[in-house]
């Protein structure tokens, strides 16, 4: 395949703008299908609606007992269907990995909530120097989002596999002012994650990476999750596609390097790693009560795309209420992915939900409105309730 297609580059320029947004229009879920029956199915009509993704697979846990749902092939050329073990982009549910990084630093007293960025990064702008920690969690901090910036834009649509310095992409934004006073309302923005990073790596003195190996791979047993800088996916993985009726499923697994959206969205994991991750996340395993009640201090805001129910932002994580309960997680969508991971707030029953194409209500809000649906679906097969 080419680096890109014209196709590839209207695409991603659409991707780097939209994955940045905050779905802000309310999406009704589905409650007329039975929660706990015709799951199969329901992946399988997924798979098959107009613009749908190659490949969906779903997995379940309950305590030590798990149920895989999959749906569709994990690549197009083989017909190799998804399992558990596979690489996949995870897209913006990387955001968890740095509020779990954040929030153990916090644990360890190496760093504050009300920490600013003039404290820690104070080469930053001056206007920006007021923002705290929690507020960059809590995406109510304001900084511009370096992703839309003209500069970033040009660069990334000339060469989608360019090779940034991930510790500068703020630099794109930083003659932009602040889009609104700190802490005064919320709003999605991949600057935030970028600048948590780099506040975990001023208080350590240790590579972000490093950071993540030492504080969540090691502790929750992650042995398939890595942060890259380039485009390569490790095999085997889940093959990434955009799917545009009525042109054919496009490859685009590996079109994007990772070094542009770094701790904002470049994680590469499995779906069983993905399943550790959340129980242990959402669970509060990483750190103490102290800790884990100011992360749930929630207000109103959507995670990119909106997860099942109704959405509230806590810092680094997201409340779905649904029609059946409540589960605490993260989403995400990139060129080729979209992802879901949540679990109950004692992290023993968990959903990773993840599907081969980009899906977000900017670019398919049809499509997203019965993933959302099957997502919910999912929840209420989890907790086991029937509506």
């Amino acid at each position: 395949m080419p680096v890109r297609s014209v196709r590839s580059r209207r695409l991603l320029a659409a991707t780097l703008i939209t994955a940045s947004l905050a779905a802000l229009t309310p999406v009704a879920a589905d409650a007329a299908t039975p929660p706990d029956d015709g799951l199969q199915r329901q992946l399988d009509e997924l798979v098959d609606a107009p613009g749908g993704p190659p490949g969906v697979i779903a997995v379940l846990r309950d305590g030590g007992r798990s149920r895989v749902l999959k749906a569709g092939v994990a690549d197009l050329d083989t017909g190799r269907r998804p399992a558990p073990h596979d690489h996949m982009r995870i897209a913006s549910t990387a955001k968890a990995f740095s509020g779990a990084v954040a929030l153990s630093l916090v644990e360890w007293d190496a760093l504050r909530l009300d920490d600013t960025l003039g404290e820690r990064l104070p080469r930053l702008p001056k206007a920006w120097h007021a923002v705290t920690l929690r507020q960059l969690l809590q995406h109510t901090s304001g900084l511009p989002d370096f992703s839309q910036s003209p500069g970033f834009l040009k660069i990334i649509q000339a060469d989608p596999r360019h090779r940034f310095d991930s510790r500068g992409l703020l630099d794109f934004a930083a003659k932009e002012p602040l889009r609104f006073t700190p802490g005064s309302r919320y709003q999605y923005s991949n600057s935030d994650n970028i600048a948590v990073a780099l506040m975990a790596e001023a208080a350590t003195g240790t590579p972000y990476e490093r950071l993540l190996h030492k504080l969540v791979y090691r502790p929750l047993g992650l042995r398939d999750t890595s942060l890259p800088q380039g485009y390569r996916m490790p095999k085997p993985y889940l093959h990434g596609y955009d799917v545009s009726p009525p042109d054919p499923p496009e490859d685009v697994s590996e079109v994007l390097g990772m070094s542009g959206v770094w701790a904002s969205g470049g994680i590469v994991s499995t779906p069983a790693d993905m399943t550790r991750f959340i129980r242990g996340y959402a669970g509060g395993r990483l750190y103490g009560r102290q800790v884990v009640e100011p992360q749930r201090d929630w207000i109103q805001g959507s995670s990119e795309p909106k997860g099942p129910g109704r959405n509230d932002a806590g810092l680094g994580i997201f409340r779905y209420t649904t029609r059946c309960g409540v589960v605490l997680g993260h989403t995400g969508n990139t060129l080729g992915y979209t992802q879901l991971i949540a679990a109950t707030p004692d992290g023993q029953r968990s959903l990773t939900f993840s599907v081969t194409t980009q899906i977000n209500q900017a670019q398919k809000p049809d499509l997203l409105r019965r993933m959302r649906a099957v997502q919910e679906n999912l929840v209420c097969a989890l907790l086991r309730h029937r509506s």
